[in-house]
């Protein structure tokens, strides 16, 4: 059965990078759509008991980049577990991406952030970089004046209303797939979104 996905993430998630060309995959295969919902994990931190990476404990960073090298292995995705561009900010692109949803769709906006997530992750691309946004969407087909939309009050309001959603869903880390009401946390958790999609 086909549904709609409220796919809450943060650009410079690397669960949500390697989680996401599988999700896409799933969505076609079930015929499924999703609502593509960048959102500022800062402020769903504050409300939920979350900690910026910075602010963990030295065990929980340390076996953090265990996992990932685990699991990049794991799932044949490659990655730098440690980009040269990381922490970064993540409002411009995530901004971005929120542009491309309401100007070209939820389709285009996946693309994009599918290509957001590798540029940090794969490439050694800075994704708060205006040149490195610039680049992403020539590279996507998409139209560059979207830049400049991304930095207008509509964007950052939609930006602000997906984390108040995503705050009012439950949601307190990224990535956070939700269907219905039900949340599935984490890239991990994949399978069992599958089965729901399967319903």
């Amino acid at each position: 059965m086909s549904a709609t996905v409220d796919y809450y993430f943060a650009p410079q998630s690397p669960w949500t990078f390697l989680g996401h060309e599988r999700f896409v995959q799933m969505l076609r295969m079930t015929g499924s759509s999703a609502r593509v919902l960048p959102a500022d994990f800062g402020r769903i931190f504050a409300v939920s008991g979350g900690l910026p990476l910075g602010k963990r404990a030295p065990q929980r960073q340390a076996y953090r980049l265990v996992e990932l090298q685990r699991f990049s292995s794991h799932l044949g995705v490659p990655m730098n577990i440690e980009p040269q561009y990381f922490p970064v900010a993540a409002d411009p692109s995530a901004r971005l991406i929120v542009a491309c949803a309401l100007q070209a769709g939820d389709d285009a906006a996946l693309a994009l952030a599918g290509a957001v997530f590798a540029a940090c992750w794969q490439q050694q691309r800075d994704i708060a970089s205006d040149a490195t946004l610039a680049e992403l969407l020539a590279e996507q087909g998409l139209p560059a004046a979207l830049l400049e939309r991304s930095k207008e009050a509509e964007v950052q309001a939609r930006y602000d209303a997906n984390t108040q959603q995503a705050i009012d869903a439950g949601v307190f880390g990224a990535p956070t797939y939700v269907v219905d009401g039900e949340p599935f946390w984490g890239q991990d958790r994949l399978e069992f979104l599958a089965r729901r999609l399967s319903l």
